[in-house]
């Protein structure tokens, strides 16, 4: 029995031996990953790159009036009409209406000083001048008495019932009284003066814009001391805030004596602030003053922004999309309101240019700078940066070559922005970061 027992036990199958045709588990599960790997790198292969880049604004090149600028200077924007709003009268400062970059108009209350002490004065003045119109009328009374016996007298010397000493002390009262209430109605006109007067001090505790303009600083806070006059030493405040009349904007640059012979009146002026590198402003001579400074030997000419400056142009080149105004824009809008990043103090410089000649203005071109040009199969063509941050691949043509700038004469527009510099190379549709 137990030699059968064993050969049964030995014709059974042992489900742990190794079948040589199986593969392991391990090698699906790396081939597996392997797959996985290998999709993953399929999408981003096929997916959108994004790369960074560098632009440019496609801009209009303005073109001299006269061909050419003759002489160049660096200046600061000015304001005409600049104001350091201050009190008449010294106070404490119980109100400020005013803050940095608000706009202002003529006559608006910009801040309050304390008036108790006025006030004060005014109740006084009130008073006094009440008192004064009662001594009139009190003395109106006693003039009208003394007529009364005046007249008396004279009837009872007409009758010889009376001396000439009675008649002439009557005469004398009403003499007295009508003296004493010509000089009680002048103490009421001097009251009324007065009260007029305290009225102005209570008046100028209240402290407003003298001209429309917008306030770059404020100078003064509630529970200040603020007065007329500079208190050497002291703690008290000269001025409330500071008021700029931003239409009154021009420039004022120092021109060397030895080529002022060079700037007339009405010159045309191409300005560039410095903060705008890219926006060339219309401008025209004012003046010259005349007068030069010792120490420098320049002569200081004042140059006003042109109003009838010509808005950057939104037209298209042959039939491609029309693009909003760029910074290539004017100076100056609707009502000759200057564009409001022209701000007081701003560094500028400005190019005097020759004289005007009479020929026809042409459109002023596009140009780009050179490096955004690329040559593909004999194509000239540039990148421009869509509004959904992709690049579109335009075919261009070009013009003449200045300096490291090319003209455009076809393909793109006004106020799109192009791709000078790339992290790597571009083709259409690419995604890309603007840097």
């Amino acid at each position: 029995m137990a030699s059968d027992s064993r050969s049964v036990h030995e014709l059974r199958i042992d489900s742990r031996a190794k079948d040589p045709g199986r593969v392991p588990w391990f090698v699906w599960l790396l081939i597996a990953a392997l797959a996985v790997g290998a999709i993953a790198v399929w999408f981003w292969a096929r997916s959108p790159r994004t790369i960074e880049v560098k632009t440019v604004l496609l801009q209009e090149e303005r073109a001299d009036p006269g061909g050419g600028a003759v002489l160049n200077a660096s200046g600061y924007v000015t304001a005409r009409r600049r104001a350091t709003v201050s009190s008449k009268v010294t106070g404490r400062v119980v109100e400020v209406l005013v803050e940095e970059g608000m706009a202002v108009r003529k006559g608006q209350v910009l801040a309050r000083l304390d008036r108790t002490t006025a006030e004060r004065g005014l109740s006084l003045s009130e008073a006094e001048l009440q008192a004064s119109k009662r001594a009139v009328a009190e003395n109106r009374v006693r003039l009208e008495l003394a007529r009364l016996t005046l007249k008396r007298n004279q009837e009872l010397r007409a009758e010889g019932v009376t001396n000439q000493a009675d008649l002439d002390a009557a005469d004398t009262e009403v003499k007295a009284l009508e003296a004493r209430l010509a000089l009680s109605e002048e103490q009421v006109r001097v009251a009324e003066r007065q009260v007029a007067l305290r009225e102005n001090d209570v008046a100028d505790t209240v402290i407003s814009a003298p001209f429309d303009g917008v306030a770059i600083s404020k100078d003064a806070q509630p529970g200040e001391m603020i007065s007329p006059v500079s208190a050497g030493g002291g703690f008290t405040r000269t001025g409330i805030c500071t008021i700029v009349d931003m239409s009154s904007l021009e420039i004022e640059v120092d021109v060397n004596e030895s080529y002022i012979n060079r700037v007339t009146p009405g010159q045309h002026v191409e300005a560039t602030l410095d903060a705008y590198p890219d926006w060339r402003i219309p401008a025209k001579v004012i003046t010259m003053v005349p007068t030069a400074d010792r120490q420098k030997a320049t002569v200081l000419v004042r140059i006003a922004f042109d109003p009838s400056a010509n808005p950057g142009s939104s037209r298209s080149l042959d039939g491609a999309r029309a693009r909003p105004e760029s910074a290539e824009g004017r100076a100056t809008s609707k009502g000759d309101k200057l564009d409001p990043r022209i701000l007081p103090d701003m560094g500028v410089k400005v190019a005097f240019l020759g004289a005007t000649t009479d020929r026809p203005a042409a459109a002023p071109p596009l140009t780009v700078p050179s490096v955004a040009v690329h040559t593909d199969g004999g194509s000239q063509v540039l990148f421009v940066v869509a509004g959904d941050g992709r690049t579109e691949r335009r075919a261009v043509r070009l013009g003449a070559t200045k300096n490291d700038r090319v003209e455009l004469l076809s393909g793109v527009s006004a106020g799109e922005r192009v791709v000078v510099e790339s992290s790597a190379p571009l083709k259409d549709g690419d995604r890309v970061v603007v840097r």
